[in-house]
């Protein structure tokens, strides 16, 4: 038998659903015999002016049964059903063994944390690492896994890990938000699909001189599915609206054997989220980013990696405005540009 004690961020689900969390290599219809056999005895707090000794004993609950903070759930398995149907406490609160293996390699460093509080976590994510294990199916280091080794002993949930609001590609750096709690992701998570609530600012390097100081590309994407290249998105004007506002910061010119080759650093703000958003709307007026390997100039692509270092796409996740539920106040942050596209526009000025 063992002795579970409800608390914030597994409360307010329903007790199967609990249990399947639990026990994540039990299908449903064995969480549903453990529960008939009267395996799983629930104990609640009482409601106010309830039954009070009625509410402090342990008893059977229905699957439908919501847990409440401070809900104290036995469940009645052999130490060897429990290490059958699950990896138990050292792993519902950490991660998997090939992400433990990870995170011992690379571990989060807290420079790249940007904001900290107990529902929040923002970081300032470097270029070229996947945000999941699962993107590019490697086993290479992925923020997620940093993240959960980071917050490792400062988590007190059975079933909830902390997980990402939202993403953006390996070789895009910049802020991240992570729910710590559930509510805040849920909510959070919610705000960002209303796409007027969140304001997420972008800094870019573009090929060329735009055609005005500052505007804005409407033109509908369309994610390619199956795409077997880095180009997973185009312009389709039947498919899913995007809007990207764009502002001129500076403009520098580099020589080169064959001619001058003009940059522009822009602040970019996006209305909607859809994939390679930025990359595609700026490509599709002549001004693609610099080394994206998708969407961009492969052959001054290089230039730029032979001659100035640079070796990913000049995108970064720069600032972001939201509305803190906890904290009750909006809360404007910024993720400090990384140091290789600092390191490339200052080469650019020098020559």
């Amino acid at each position: 038998m063992k002795l579970f004690k409800i608390e914030e961020n597994d409360a307010n689900q329903r007790l199967d659903k609990f249990l399947k969390k639990l026990f994540p290599n039990a299908t449903r219809s064995l969480i549903y015999k453990i529960n008939r056999k009267d395996k799983v005895k629930v104990k609640s707090l009482p409601l106010l002016g309830g039954d009070l000794e009625g509410a402090s004993k342990f008893k059977k609950r229905d699957n439908e049964y919501k847990l409440q903070v401070w809900d104290e759930v036995k469940i009645f398995l052999s130490d060897s059903e429990f290490k059958e149907l699950s990896t138990f406490k050292e792993s519902t609160q950490s991660v998997s063994t090939n992400e433990i293996e990870i995170s011992t390699r690379a571990r989060l460093d807290k420079k790249d944390i940007v904001f900290e509080d107990s529902d929040l976590l923002v970081v300032n994510k470097n270029p070229g690492i996947n945000v999941h294990p699962g993107d590019h199916k490697t086993k290479e280091s992925n923020l997620i896994a940093q993240i959960q080794d980071y917050l490792w002993d400062k988590l007190n949930s059975l079933t909830f890990k902390p997980s990402l609001i939202h993403r953006i590609d390996r070789d895009t750096s910049g802020i991240l938000m992570i729910g710590k709690k559930k509510d805040m992701l849920t909510r959070m998570v919610a705000d960002l699909k209303d796409h007027k609530k969140v304001q997420k600012i972008y800094y870019a390097i573009v090929l060329g001189r735009l055609s005005r100081k500052e505007g804005t590309i409407k033109k509908n994407l369309l994610r390619i599915e199956n795409a077997k290249d880095e180009a997973k998105v185009r312009v389709d004007d039947k498919w899913q609206s995007a809007v990207t506002h764009y502002k001129l910061i500076k403009e520098h010119i580099v020589k080169a054997p064959e001619g001058d080759i003009i940059l522009s650093e822009l602040e970019v703000q996006i209305e909607t989220g859809r994939m390679h958003q930025i990359r595609v709307h700026l490509a599709s007026i002549g001004n693609p980013i610099v080394w994206d390997k998708a969407y961009g100039d492969k052959r001054l692509n290089w230039f730029f990696a032979k001659n100035y270092g640079l070796t990913r796409q000049a995108l970064h996740a720069w600032k972001i405005d939201f509305f803190h539920y906890w904290r009750d106040k909006n809360m404007q942050l910024t993720a400090k540009i990384k140091d290789d596209l600092v390191d490339f526009i200052k080469k650019v000025k020098n020559g």
